[in-house]
């Protein structure tokens, strides 16, 4: 194994870890994916492991169409809008996706999350859009309504699928997993602020 994907599955793990224990994403759903260096590959989570079990040993690497390239066990289910943000964002560098719930529960208005805090408004380019895709495994036919929706706003560092969860991406897996996370703290403080009017 190469020095590089060894230090992008060291990586990946603390991603995956800290999503887990941030309860972003807990039991074995989500899915977090890493771009491999110079190569139209990505790292990425096998179905049926939590987030808290990846190990070096468990992450398979495929190619954006989700076709295995290394490793043993199945490909998520969600290895198609990974290998869709990678093509489609060649800056990025991560993907984490999972079924937050503040943001969840925010989705089910069918309204974007606003960016309430200093903070958000600091590290966010625009509010996270909510996108009405009804399916339980995105695929290649809602692919229009998201490169639609990542042309309006080149800036977007995530959106939030309704019903489903949030996708966010950055320049690492570690960036990813920050903005997943950032997601997560923007809807849980517009679900408070709901409450409390």
């Amino acid at each position: 194994m190469s020095s590089n994907l060894a230090q992008l599955k060291n990586d990946f793990i603390t991603a995956a870890a800290r999503s887990y224990n941030k309860s972003i994403q807990l039991g074995n759903g989500g899915n977090i994916s890493a771009r491999v260096p110079e190569r139209p590959h990505m790292l990425i989570k096998p179905r049926e492991i939590s987030l808290i079990d990846c190990t070096p040993d468990n992450l398979i690497v495929t190619d954006f169409e989700g076709n295995l390239i290394e490793g043993n066990g199945l490909p998520t289910k969600e290895a198609y809008l990974h290998g869709m943000l990678y093509k489609l964002l060649p800056d990025i560098g991560g993907i984490v996706h999972c079924h937050s719930p503040w943001a969840v529960a925010w989705s089910l208005e069918g309204q974007d999350i606003p960016l309430l805090t200093q903070h958000a408004r600091l590290k966010l380019s625009s509010p996270i859009p909510v996108l009405p895709i009804d399916s339980p495994v995105v695929g290649p036919e809602h692919f229009p309504e998201i490169e639609q929706k990542l042309r309006q706003d080149t800036r977007l560092e995530a959106f939030v699928l309704a019903a489903h969860g949030s996708v966010a991406w950055g320049k690492s897996v570690i960036a990813a997993e920050h903005n997943a996370q950032l997601v997560e703290e923007c809807a849980q403080i517009a679900c408070l602020r709901r409450m409390m009017k």
